[in-house]
């Protein structure tokens, strides 16, 4: 088992393997949190940080929900940018004319060419895209329409959104009440394909918990515990995704899910083809456990070397960051605990990671902040041996 521990530098957290008579070294990234990172101007007061994303000179981008601050309470515009010191640059966002604003905030990407993907968790059916200074540019779905997953034009609460260089398509993680990944031209929003877990065609019926469940929780009792043995090693898990919740693609047209409800992040081609299958921390019960509704799996990111070595999941409820090697999808190590200290997190969100290795992580409800942890290099760490949580189909 792995188990976190807390270097002399503050905020600074690796990991270390129980003693075991067969060990085998290994090389993981290294992060320090940067508790001064960003400057928040004027004396304003950030809403829920709903979503991260880097653009192509390193500037980062951040989406938060001004209507989640006290009444009274100062605040900054949606869509706020921030270079790599911290210092604000702009921000906009917000209802317009032309496009339907999110309700709910919830996801943002910067693609290739420099634009702005934002997604919405409300009662939502679009993605919006826009010019880095605010300008809009197109909106896929609208609504009025059909809410389900056979629908091609038109989204039910959409959670995140990337959109892969290769192709010039976006992928959608649509979401909270659809459960599907749907893939549109990123220039013309014109329909490509869509697939469920497993690669299944999506179905409407809703498994549990149902849509729109969007909870905290914190981690049980034991910090180590990773695998519940009460769970049978052979058991896929749902044949629908409960909640998809995050999506990128790798530079090698890997295609990342994350499945928050249904604890696991799932692997396909570009084409949708279902490879594999990686279980994150699927002993979060949905009661007594201390995991609120046993919600994981939140996010998923790469490292910045041109093979993106590393795969980065955010487990939401457990208020860690877990480190796989990409190839193999062994987990190496994880960060992070429960708390409002810098490198602690208080129900953790989405990530990302910038083109120099750096970290970036939000949170929601109470958390309502944005954190950086600083790429330190690579490093030496020993990992006991130990069956690898993957499930082939």
């Amino acid at each position: 088992m792995l188990s976190i521990t807390m270097l002399a530098t503050i905020g600074v957290y690796t990991s270390r393997a129980a003693p075991s008579r067969s060990t085998s070294t290994l090389e993981v990234p290294k992060f320090q949190v940067d508790p001064s990172w960003p400057t928040i101007p004027d004396g304003w007061t950030l809403g829920q940080v709903s979503s991260v994303a880097s653009d192509a000179q390193n500037d980062i981008w951040i989406l938060q929900r001004p209507r989640t601050v006290k009444p009274g309470t100062k605040t900054g515009p949606p869509v706020m940018e921030f270079n790599q010191e911290g210092k604000y640059m702009q921000g906009w966002g917000g209802p317009g004319s032309g496009y339907d604003w999110p309700e709910i905030e919830h996801g943002i990407y910067i693609d290739y060419k420099g634009f702005v993907w934002i997604s919405g968790s409300g009662n939502e059916d679009q993605v919006l895209k826009f010019t880095k200074d605010g300008k809009f540019v197109m909106q896929i779905g609208h609504g009025g329409h059909a809410k389900t997953n056979s629908n091609t034009e038109d989204f039910w609460k959409p959670a995140d959104v990337f959109v892969y260089s290769k192709t010039n398509e976006l992928f959608v993680a649509d979401g909270y009440c659809n459960k599907r990944v749907i893939v549109f031209d990123a220039d013309t929003g014109k329909f490509k394909r869509m697939w469920g877990a497993f690669g299944n065609v999506p179905s409407d019926t809703p498994p549990a918990p149902t849509c729109g469940g969007q909870s905290g929780g914190r981690r049980g009792p034991d910090l180590n515990r990773t695998l519940a043995t009460e769970f049978d090693p052979k058991d896929p898990g749902s044949p629908q995704f409960i909640t998809v919740h995050g999506i990128k693609v790798s530079r090698d047209g890997l295609v990342y899910v994350a499945d928050r409800g249904g604890k696991r992040v799932q692997i396909f081609t570009a084409d949708g083809k279902y490879l594999s299958q990686i279980w994150i921390d699927r002993w979060c019960e949905t009661t007594g456990d201390g995991c609120g509704n046993g919600q994981t799996t939140a996010s998923v990111a790469f490292s910045a070397d041109p093979e993106q070595r590393f795969l980065y999941v955010a487990s939401r409820s457990p208020a860690r960051v877990w480190v796989f090697d990409r190839q193999t999808l062994r987990p190496l190590e994880s960060f992070g605990r429960p708390g409002i200290g810098p490198g602690e997190f208080d129900v953790l969100h989405e990530m990302t990671t910038d083109g120099m290795g750096n970290l970036y992580t939000t949170e929601v409800e109470d958390g309502r902040r944005v954190q950086k942890f600083v790429f330190k290099g690579i490093v030496a760490a020993t990992v006991a041996p130990g069956p690898i949580p993957v499930i082939a189909k």
